[in-house]
Formats: structure tokens, C-alpha cells, sequence
């Protein structure tokens, strides 16, 4: 790693750009998507229809190279082979290059390293129902030594888009509907995954999640105020707070302007308020959507002159348009020549804090990319993920049911706990026309299904399995004779949810958008048919989205959520089921109430919730932050410990006692909320702004305390500016967003303006343990 001040870095930097020719400096800014450029269409199909595939006919290394696109990510490789085979791609592309410059590898991590056999982690939607950044800090910081150990620079993650409505296909791949949420533990991620030596690129930026109904690419029409407050504010915190390395601008459009054209945003904002120093890299084929999508631009050129000018510095997957395009874009002098040297300047920059321009060190003959202590943090984050949504005291389990019937499409699936971006579900080919379910899947890694896991855990236990039909379709005979297993058992178990992939070929995944909140397939049908058997029935839904999930909430001995889990979530699952281990996730995002229920988070303001003004009510059944556990908690009075009074530049602390008072260790999740009775543009009703997990054993207390800037009281006030009010301030301490202790009201003494970049952006949190 390079060694030099950044002052000496910019100046080594900028020295190599006037020595390069324009098309070494093109090349820089453009990537490879190594052996697999004929194949890139299936893995993205846009890609094929929009951008022809086209393929240079000169070496693509000729002048140097900017990123190698997923090396490992893209096919099934060794590890040892694959780490082997990029060190003799970085090489060649010294070799060619007059100065020696390798390129950035970059790869996928969302859900883990996207290699096969490398440790498949559970998706971001479970890292936020851990309510635990430590843990999410812990698990990036595991993947990034993984990828690292075999050439990769650059990991693009992670997600901090917020979920609007969850209908939204990539829902799996966020941390949640809740910016202050998303934002901790996306911090948390950049920071594990840096302290690796890696490159973290944030995404998708800005408002990608907010598109219209709910559709992959779909058109965004956010207003100012709510961009800003809700969408633009997990970026900030992983930039200012995190330090983020890199940032990749969302493909939408929001309010006509496309975020990879769009200089307000990634210079203006990101770069001249937030400080944002390192590069920005589009997403796949982004760049000629400009073109090809957006019709902003009437040719590749054209699009590249755009991109470049709003500060996009490098193209991925490969140079449609930062190559032969680019080039007759500066020949043509729609690209002033300093305007590609500014990120050509940034990209060496980066270069030469990773050691790009020094000798490489060649790789280890062993790789290992699903070691145990990697197994260990999957294990841990699919344990505190699990969400106990309700419970009539039937779990735990006291004692092994003489007979079993489990049930449902993923009870005996190992791929239904895998996200779209784990390796196995990124290749899994679907046929829709042939109507057949999906295919076997191998994994590259062991994966227990809760088949397995329930038949160990349960040893003294006859279990019968029926499938019930497959994710997407089932027969009637199929739905009864899952009925009348259920009748003839002790107890049944209902496994229900999602087979993750891309672009249709799954019900949850990148391009995979749901037209409503129903279970997928009949599987409604199938959990209403097993309830209807009368047999005390747990209902365990695993899946990259929450379901409304008819009458079961009513009905069901209990209900958990497991939110795509991971190679160790039926383990998971089958503990907490028998007492094993306990419940200790959160909701990220709200369960809808009914599969025909609007869009709705609980960010909204009043006129958003029910109300007599309006015939839809968009209450959710199960409220962001809800969970259960098997041992009982009493809270004490929330204490206001600062004045009641606060400055607009001051601090508000407060604190509240919890006390484990039943008979078995549990997790209590103190959740802080903001309220603002009256201000001067409608605000959310309530909005979290501070989170304490409490880890107590039987019979223990703790306190937890919050220390609040007045600055996360802050709006985007009519002028248009972040400011503090004055007037009143109401922190509510909750279980839940829907389970609030009573308020404690502070005065704001005072207004005033924060200039852009220097809002105060957390709240700072302490546990004090050993409470009597």
C-alpha cells in the first residue's frame, strides 16, 4: 500500500496524466469484463438489447486498463486457479502499460464475496433486522480479507438505497425503510470492508428505490426535501462518517435527470458539500443508458460527455462508451481535455493508494474462501437476523412433537436462502415459458435445509415433508395432500417465501418486482390450507421481501421471519424453533397487513396513516422494529437527563433502565424516535434517530443512554436549507415504531442554519451494564 501524503499522491498522480496520450488516458477510466464479454447479456439483459455487446477490435489492453470487471463473480472458478489467473491478467496489463499501472479488480459483496465456494452471508435486509453494527462491521471486515487474499481492490457495496415500497425486487438487497438505520449499519460496512484494504463502493445514488411502482429502472419523482432528508442521508453518513472510497450513481432518472448525468449530484452535493474524495464508478452499462434508456444523449459520445461532465470517472462493465466514444468526444471537443484529466487524476490517486503502481505480491497457493471463522460470523448474523414476528407460547419447543409435518416450497430448498447476489442464484438459469420448477442449484458451499436441520434438532421426531407444489406454482392435489399432512401431525411446520435470482427468473431479486405483497405462487393458498387442519402450525417465512400473510397472524401458533438467511439460516432457524438459541432480530421494513395493501413505511407523516379522510388504510401487521423473545422485559421510566431546554447547536441526552425479568437470556432493542409537533413543512410522525441493543441474562439490567445532537432535528426548511427549528421536540423510547413508551419534551431555544457538510449525523450510544 502506498506510503505517500495525499498532497504527494495528487502530485505523482496529476505528473502521470501529462505524460499519457488520450488514449492512455481513456483507458483508465474504462474496464474489462474478462472472458465473458459474449455472455454478459445473460446476467444482464439489458445489456445485449441496449449496448449490441459490442466488442473492440483492438486489444482492449493496448493503452493500460482501468478496472477488471469481476474476475471471480462472473463463473464458476477455483479459488487458487482464479486468484492465480488475475495476477497473470494484472501482468499483462502492467506489461502493456509505459508506466506499469495495474488495473482495479473489482467483484460483488453483497451478500459476501460473489465467488463460488466463498462463505454466502445473509443478505443486507437480515443485517438490518440485527439492529447490531458492530456485528455488520465485523462481517464486512471477514469478506474484505477474503476477497483481498485473492486480488480484488474493490467491493461494490454497500446498498444504502431505502426501501419505499417493498414490492421492489432488490428490497433483499437493502438494509431497510429506514435511513437512520440504513445509514449506521451501512457506515459500519464500509468501514469493516476498508479496514480490509479494500476500495467499499456505496450504492445505488440517489432514490433508485423510490422508483414508480415499485419497478426496476422505473422513473423516480421525489421532491427535493424528502430526497434530501430520506434518501440522500444513509450517503452522507457512509461518506462523511465512513470515509467511502468510492460511490456508484443509481440508473434512475429523479424528476427527469438521470443520476449519471446529473452534476448536481455528483459534484455539487457529493463532492463540494460532503468532501467526497475518491471515484465514482457507474453502474453496469449505466454510462450508455444515457443514451440507449434515457435518451439524454444521441449517441455513445454524447453520453460519455455527459457522464464525465456530472463527475462519473469510470465505466463498468467495459468502455462502450469511455473508450473509441470518449475519445472522439475530446477529439471533437464536446470533452474539455482537463475535465477527463480530473478523473483520470482521481483514478491514479486511488491506483496509488492501493500499490497499483509497485511490484504485486503474487498470490497464495491456498486459497480459502469459506473458512470457519467466516461460516462462525454467518452463523451469528442469521441467528440475530431471525425475527419472531408472533408467538401464542408454543415456541420454544419444550419438547420433541411425536409427529412433524413440515411443509411448504423451501423447507427442502438450500438455494431459498441464498440472495440474488450470492454466486449460486446470480447464475441460476430459469426457463419461465416451460412452467418447471427451478432447477437444483450447487451451491459451492455446504447448506443445510430446515429438512435437515429439523430432522438433527428434533432426533425424536417422525417428520414428514411435503413440498406442497414449488415457489411459484402448486396443484390442488398437491395443497391437499400438504392438508392432510398437517392434519395427521402433532405440530406443522409451514415453510414459505422466495427463490431468489435476476431479472424474472425469481420471485425476489434484481428485476424480480412484485405486483403486490402475496406470497408467491399459491402459497397463500397452501398456508391458509395447512391452518384450515386445525394442527398448531409455526409458520416460518424466508424470504428477500415481507409478505401479508392472510390469517396466519391470527391463526398460527407462531410466526417467524427470516430474511434470505444465508448458508447457515436453517441452523438459524431450527434453534430458535427449540429453544436453542433466542429470538433477537428486529423488522427492518414493516409486514404488510394484506396482499392488496398500498405502499406504505412508517416514515409517513399523519395523512399518510389511517385515517377517516380516506377508505385505504396502510397499517402494517407487524411495524417496523417489531420482534418478540422468549424471556420478558420491563422498562423503567425514560429520564431526560439534559435540560429541557437545548440550544440548536446542544446535545439532548436521554436514558432508560430495561430489566430482563424472566427466566431466560434475551435481547431487548431500545429504539429512539423523534417527533416535531410543529414545523414549517409536514414532517414524519415519528423517525428513528438513535438504537441500543441490550444482550441481558435472566434476572439483569442495563441503562441506555442517548446522546442526541439537535442536528438530527433538522429540516430541509423553505428555503431550502438543512436548519434547527425552535419550538418543541418530543423523544419517544420504543420497542417498536409502533410501541412507544411516553415522550419526553425538550425546547429548542433557538434556530439555525447548518452549513452543507457539517451536520451533525449520529447519535451516540451508551450501555451501562450491572444496572441494579
Amino acid at each position: 500500500m502506498d506510503t505517500d501524503t495525499p498532497a504527494e499522491t495528487a502530485e505523482r498522480a496529476a505528473g502521470l496524466v501529462k505524460r499519457m496520450t488520450l488514449e492512455e488516458k481513456c483507458a483508465q477510466l474504462s474496464s474489462l469484463w474478462h472472458g465473458v464479454e459474449a455472455d454478459a447479456g445473460d446476467m444482464a439483459p439489458h445489456q445485449s438489447e441496449q449496448t449490441g455487446g459490442a466488442v473492440a477490435a483492438e486489444d482492449p489492453l493496448a493503452h493500460g486498463l482501468g478496472q477488471v470487471t469481476r474476475p471471480f463473480g462472473s463463473a464458476r472458478v477455483d479459488p487458487a486457479e482464479g486468484a492465480a489467473r488475475l495476477a497473470a491478467i494484472q501482468r499483462r496489463v502492467r506489461d502493456t502499460s509505459r508506466f506499469g499501472i495495474a488495473a482495479v479488480a473489482h467483484d460483488e459483496c453483497l451478500a459476501g464475496f460473489m465467488a463460488y465456494g466463498a462463505t454466502i452471508f445473509p443478505t443486507a435486509l437480515a443485517w438490518g433486522a440485527t439492529f447490531d453494527p458492530a456485528l455488520v462491521k465485523a462481517v464486512a471486515r471477514q469478506i474484505g480479507d477474503t476477497m483481498r487474499s485473492a486480488g480484488i481492490h474493490q467491493g461494490l457495496a454497500p446498498v444504502l438505497d431505502v426501501v419505499a415500497d417493498s414490492r421492489w425486487g432488490r428490497t433483499e438487497e437493502t438494509i431497510g425503510e429506514d435511513p437512520y438505520l440504513t445509514g449506521v449499519l451501512g457506515t459500519a460496512y464500509v468501514t469493516g470492508l476498508q479496514d480490509a484494504g479494500l476500495i467499499a463502493t456505496v450504492k445505488h445514488f440517489a432514490g433508485y428505490s423510490a422508483s414508480h411502482a415499485a419497478r426496476n429502472f422505473g422513473p423516480v419523482y421525489l421532491g427535493p426535501r424528502q430526497f434530501t432528508e430520506t434518501y440522500l442521508t444513509p450517503f452522507e453518513m457512509a461518506v462523511r462518517l465512513g470515509r467511502a472510497k468510492s460511490v456508484m450513481p443509481s440508473y434512475a432518472a429523479n424528476d427527469g435527470v438521470p443520476s449519471h448525468a446529473n452534476v448536481r449530484l455528483l459534484t455539487g452535493i457529493l463532492r463540494e458539500e460532503w468532501g467526497f474524495e475518491g471515484t465514482v464508478v457507474g453502474d453496469y452499462f449505466g454510462v450508455n443508458f444515457l443514451h440507449s434508456l434515457h435518451g439524454i444523449a444521441g449517441d455513445r459520445s454524447a453520453a460519455a460527455a455527459a457522464a464525465l461532465g456530472a463527475g462519473v470517472d469510470v465505466e463498468l462493465p467495459g468502455a462502450d462508451c469511455f473508450g473509441e466514444p470518449l475519445r472522439n468526444a475530446v477529439a471533437d471537443g464536446l470533452v474539455e481535455e482537463k475535465t477527463l484529466d480530473r478523473a483520470v487524476e482521481r483514478v491514479l490517486a486511488q491506483k496509488i493508494e492501493l500499490g497499483l503502481l509497485d511490484e504485486i505480491a503474487e498470490p497464495s497457493a491456498v486459497v480459502d474462501f469459506d473458512p470457519p471463522e467466516a461460516r462462525a460470523l454467518a452463523a451469528e448474523v442469521a441467528r440475530k437476523s431471525v425475527v419472531l414476528l408472533s408467538n401464542d407460547g408454543t415456541l420454544p419447543l419444550k419438547a420433541a412433537p411425536a409427529r412433524v409435518a413440515l411443509v411448504g416450497p423451501v423447507a427442502d430448498d438450500p438455494a431459498a436462502f441464498l440472495g440474488c447476489y450470492s454466486f449460486p442464484n446470480h447464475h441460476m438459469r430459469y426457463d419461465a415459458e416451460s412452467g418447471e420448477p427451478y432447477p437444483a442449484v450447487d451451491t459451492g458451499v455446504a447448506i443445510a435445509t430446515i429438512a435437515d436441520r429439523l430432522a438433527a434438532d428434533l432426533p425424536g421426531a417422525a417428520i414428514e415433508h411435503i413440498a406442497g407444489g414449488w415457489v411459484r406454482e402448486s396443484t390442488d392435489a398437491e395443497i391437499a395432500a400438504a392438508a392432510n399432512a398437517a392434519a395427521a401431525a402433532d405440530l406443522a411446520v409451514v415453510a414459505v417465501g422466495d427463490r431468489s435470482s435476476l431479472f424474472g427468473r425469481g420471485t425476489s431479486g434484481e428485476g424480480c418486482d412484485a405486483p403486490d405483497h402475496a406470497l408467491p405462487g399459491r402459497q397463500a393458498e397452501l398456508l391458509e390450507a395447512v391452518l384450515d387442519s386445525g394442527t398448531p402450525t409455526v409458520v416460518v417465512v424466508v424470504s428477500g421481501r415481507p409478505y401479508a400473510l392472510g390469517t396466519a397472524p391470527e391463526r398460527a401458533a407462531a410466526i417467524l421471519q427470516a430474511f434470505l438467511p444465508g448458508e447457515e439460516g436453517a441452523a438459524a432457524i431450527t434453534a430458535i424453533l427449540t429453544g436453542a438459541a433466542e429470538p433477537e432480530g428486529r423488522l427492518p421494513v414493516g409486514v404488510p397487513a394484506r396482499r392488496d395493501s398500498p405502499p406504505a413505511t412508517y416514515l409517513g407523516p399523519q395523512l399518510a396513516r389511517r385515517s377517516e379522510v380516506s377508505s385505504v388504510d396502510p397499517t402494517a401487521r407487524y411495524s417496523f422494529g417489531h420482534g418478540l423473545t422468549y424471556t420478558e422485559f420491563a422498562w423503567g421510566e425514560p429520564e431526560l437527563l439534559s435540560s429541557a431546554e437545548v440550544a440548536p447547536d446542544g446535545v439532548i441526552e436521554v436514558a432508560v433502565r430495561v430489566a430482563n425479568t424472566g427466566e431466560r437470556r434475551g435481547t431487548e432493542v431500545v429504539q429512539l424516535y423523534l417527533h416535531d409537533p410543529v414545523a414549517s413543512t409536514v414532517r414524519p410522525v415519528q423517525r428513528l434517530v438513535g438504537f441500543a441493543r441490550l444482550e441481558l441474562e435472566a434476572g439483569q439490567a442495563a441503562r441506555a443512554r442517548f446522546a442526541v445532537p439537535a442536528d438530527l432535528a433538522a429540516i430541509i426548511g423553505l428555503d431550502g436549507q438543512w436548519t434547527v427549528e425552535a419550538g418543541a421536540l418530543e423523544l419517544r423510547l420504543a420497542r417498536s415504531a409502533a410501541d412507544t413508551a411516553p415522550s419526553l419534551t425538550v425546547e429548542v431555544t433557538g434556530e439555525r442554519r447548518i452549513e452543507p457538510g457539517t451536520r451533525a449525523l449520529e447519535t451516540q450510544v451508551t450501555v451501562e451494564t450491572g444496572v441494579v
